[in-house]
């Protein structure tokens, strides 16, 4: 077992020591304000506004509030309470004393993170502008860099930077370079010096360089800042008088092999290495309309599953490294999910509906990303259905029990219209688009059986499954395939997941996750950032970092 203090991505603004939380109508402004003496671990200090994961932690709690509890908040405007600082990026310190596989899930979380505003703005009408009022260095800057607009003070000493390479013998490990060139197009050259140079770019220049959309002057800063936020927001469908749905806490239960909530739950087998996730179907009537589904609120079904299963994958990947294998599971009555499938749909363009769908996306978002090996097992009393097909289209390989001469008690697989698109991945395809290789004749006749319960042989026959063991086979199979998978090394094993996960079509985010991360994966294990006398070790120190000068 993982002995060292677990992580709890559960928080709240009353318990918030980075960041304060204010909405003003249309408008609301987080402000970064990072205690210096509250980082998550000991052994360094968070000065100048740099961060570590409880940093990013309250970051996405706030953001996730302004979406449910602040229906009202059209434009979110980030900037920060320090002095001539708006952000100096992740805390290098922090970095040099992690291990690779903190620095790594940490990179992944504040890549999620970010990754979940442009994801708000994308689909759900809520913008955000960055208002660096100061130095913004790293990742300070791909924070910004998420955001829809920058605007940067001219005060001729703030400046964007992206000083990794030139400082810290590292790369921008949030999105950085990707963002620069996929969505803020900055020219090839002009990308090549500015993240060499480790002084930045200030004033006019970095907007002409494209590495900010506004500058203003430190007198009519706040006034142009605030005039941008209103004007994102009068382009918003947000509603003006909705109802926020409070996001109280959750209630888990957890023990040193298990961890319970009310729709989700994790059984951990830590000889096995594996863990069985299962998530649950709900078990009562859901609502079918919007007044109905107010008066539930963070009780509706598909918002508290989201929910659970968004803190319980977190919890896995951060707390519980050996655990290699993810075993998902789901169970309960497939109609009641069908039927919540057809609720979401008919209301889809309502602003808590939408909300609902966005958390259902971010969070299946999470398996794909996730370097563990998903294996979904398909038995009796089994519901992967509609939405909760797409946890079992994300996994690596799946096995459907086959009872040819029990039909009653075969389980059954069934798509619905939210298979289709509305539940994509990070690539913009859905996962049966992805599966098929966009194949239009495969995906039309999956699409051709929307509603239909399907046993294990029509499945296999769709190509929707990997395998179907009978009642003979099937313990032996599904256990061969687990011990053969646990054996393998993990290295490998996630560099063969990420690879076959996103193929085809490739976005910005699928740059970001995989080619950005794997050389930053690669770059954190090498003696030029990590050695003894690495960049990333010496910071700070005085000494000058060795480089070994042969190029790889």
């Amino acid at each position: 077992m993982n002995t060292s203090p677990q992580i709890n991505y559960e928080t709240n603004p009353a318990s918030y020591k980075h960041w304060t939380l204010a909405c003003d109508g249309p408008i609301a402004t987080l402000t970064m304000n990072v205690n210096e003496d509250g980082g998550l671990k000991e052994g360094y200090k968070l000065k100048l506004n740099s961060y570590d994961l409880g940093v990013d932690i309250e970051l996405n709690d706030a953001v996730q509030r302004i979406r449910f509890e602040h229906p009202e908040v059209r434009t979110v405007v980030l900037t920060s309470s320090r002095d001539r600082i708006f952000c100096s990026g992740a805390n290098i310190f922090m970095l040099g004393k992690s291990t690779h596989a903190w620095k790594v899930n940490f990179c992944k979380f504040t890549n999620e993170t970010r990754n979940g505003l442009e994801d708000s703005s994308r689909y759900s009408g809520l913008k955000f502008i960055a208002a660096v009022n100061g130095a913004c260095a790293g990742g300070g800057y791909e924070l910004a860099a998420a955001c829809d607009e920058i605007i940067l003070v001219d005060d001729r000493s703030s400046a964007v930077s992206l000083p990794e390479v030139p400082l810290l013998g590292v790369l921008p490990g949030t999105g950085g370079l990707t963002r620069l060139t996929d969505k803020r197009k900055v020219r090839h050259d002009h990308a090549d010096i500015f993240c060499t140079t480790s002084e930045g770019v200030r004033g006019q220049k970095a907007k002409d360089w494209k590495l900010v959309d506004e500058v203003a002057k430190p007198q009519q800063f706040q006034q142009v800042v605030h005039e941008r936020a209103l004007a994102l927001a009068a382009k918003s469908d947000r509603p003006v008088d909705g109802k926020g749905v409070k996001l109280t806490p959750l209630n888990r239960k957890q023990t040193d092999t298990s961890i319970d909530y009310e729709f989700v739950s994790i059984a951990i087998d830590r000889s096995a290495r594996n863990a069985v996730l299962t998530v649950k179907a709900p078990s009562v009537s859901q609502p079918t309309d919007i007044a109905g589904i107010e008066a539930a609120g963070v009780q509706w079904w598909p918002l508290q599953m989201a929910r659970e299963l968004d803190d319980a994958i977190l919890h896995m990947r951060t707390n519980e490294l050996e655990i290699g294998t993810w075993i998902l599971k789901a169970h309960g009555n497939p109609q009641a999910v069908l039927d919540v499938d057809a609720t979401l749909l008919a209301h889809q363009s309502h602003w808590l509906v939408r909300e609902t769908i966005g958390f259902m996306r971010r969070t299946f978002a999470r398996l794909d990303v996730s370097s563990r090996s998903l294996f979904a097992l398909i038995e009796e009393g089994s519901c992967f259905v509609g939405s909760l097909l797409e946890i079992a289209l994300a996994a690596d390989r799946s096995y459907m029990l086959a009872l040819p001469d029990a039909p009653e008690r075969a389980p059954r697989i069934a798509v619905s219209e939210l298979n289709f698109g509305i539940l994509p991945m990070v690539t913009a395809q859905s996962r049966i688009a992805r599966r098929f290789y966009e194949d239009e004749t495969e995906i039309a006749a999956v699409h051709n059986t929307v509603g239909q319960l399907l046993d294990a042989g029509q499945a296999l026959a769709l190509g929707m499954i990997t395998a179907d063991p009978d009642e003979l086979d099937w313990a032996d199979e599904t256990r061969m395939a687990l011990e053969e998978r646990a054996s393998m090394s993990p290295d490998a094993l996630t560099g063969l997941e990420a690879n076959l996960r996103f193929n085809g079509k490739e976005t910005m985010e699928t740059r970001i996750f995989g080619r950005l991360t794997a050389w930053q994966n690669w770059i954190f294990v090498r003696p030029n950032a990590v050695g003894e006398l690495g960049a990333l070790k010496v910071y700070g120190s005085g000494n000058k970092a060795q480089f070994d000068m042969n190029r790889v």
